[in-house]
């Protein structure tokens, strides 16, 4: 079983940057490929971002693509998600997630562990 619990959501105004953190327990972090997701009101989760277990994969939505950067440090049980040039659309839950596997995927039936999710708000 793992544990994972974000955090670093909060308010910012557009153009304006936040590091969400996930800071996994319990069984091994690795090999685990984590992920991030998000869900807007109304709307289903999608895929934003993640990561292959050693960190030499990296995969991103194209919404997010060159703004969002995803990096992880296994020594810490961390993965990491730098969000900048931030957008009213970003607002949303975001949640990170685990999967039993190295590789990373974009489907969120891939992924086998999930936090609570942190909100970011993104005021224009």
């Amino acid at each position: 079983q793992v544990q994972l619990v974000e955090s670093g959501g909060g308010l910012v105004q557009a153009g304006g940057s936040l590091r969400l953190s996930c800071a996994a327990s319990g069984r091994t972090f690795s090999p685990y490929a984590m992920g991030w997701f998000r869900q807007a009101p109304g709307k289903e989760r999608e895929f934003v971002a993640a990561i292959s277990w050693s960190g030499g994969s990296t995969y991103y939505a194209d919404s997010v693509k060159g703004r969002f950067t995803i990096s992880r440090d296994n020594a810490k049980n961390t993965v990491y998600l730098q969000m900048n040039s931030l957008k009213p659309e970003d607002t949303a839950v975001y949640y990170c997630a685990s999967r039993r596997a190295g590789w990373a995927s974009e489907r969120p039936d891939a992924y086998d562990y999930w936090g609570q999710g942190t909100q970011v708000t993104v005021s224009s």
